[in-house]
């Protein structure tokens, strides 16, 4: 919800049953939303760290098709998936500082750095993952407080279709 307050990846908490129907909707709805953004930093972590590693196995700069291998599946065999509804500039509340990520120049032929720069994106993909794992509560909770209104109040279904 707007102006709620977030602060060291804690997603907003609220007490879906003093919220009305309406605003518990919305609380969902900005939890849901939240969670689609905290996904899509986690793939471009998990992507940045595969290119890191790929650079470092190559002779010179990467290729095109060394990008396709090291962005094209997840190496469990399923793709990558795109979220078209996220932009990478909406900003996170108190996450990790996940622009450093792209802006530090890392020579990919050098050990070190590109052992650093892994370490500091693993870092923020644990802090990315426990907030989401936080997110994933709060929605949960909210969902079974609609499921608990629905069962009491079949009506309220139809409350959410448009005039």
């Amino acid at each position: 919800m707007p102006g709620d307050a977030v602060s060291a990846g804690t997603p907003p908490e609220r007490e879906p049953r003093s919220l009305t129907f309406d605003e518990l909707r919305a609380y969902r709805q900005h939890l849901t939303a939240e969670e689609d953004k905290v996904s899509y930093w986690r793939r471009l972590a998990h992507a940045r760290i595969d290119v890191l590693e790929a650079g470092a196995h190559s002779e010179g700069n990467l290729s095109f098709g060394d990008l396709v291998r090291a962005l094209g599946d997840t190496g469990t065999g399923q793709a990558r998936g795109l979220l078209a509804s996220i932009r990478a500039a909406d900003p996170l509340p108190d996450l990790p500082d996940l622009a450093d990520m792209w802006a530090k120049e890392v020579d990919p032929h050098d050990p070190e750095q590109v052992a650093d720069a892994v370490e500091r994106i693993r870092s923020a993909v644990e802090q990315l993952t426990r907030y989401r794992r936080a997110l994933h509560a709060r929605i949960d909770e909210a969902s079974a407080e609609l499921i608990r209104r629905y069962r009491e109040d079949p009506l309220l279904a139809l409350s959410i279709l448009p005039d």
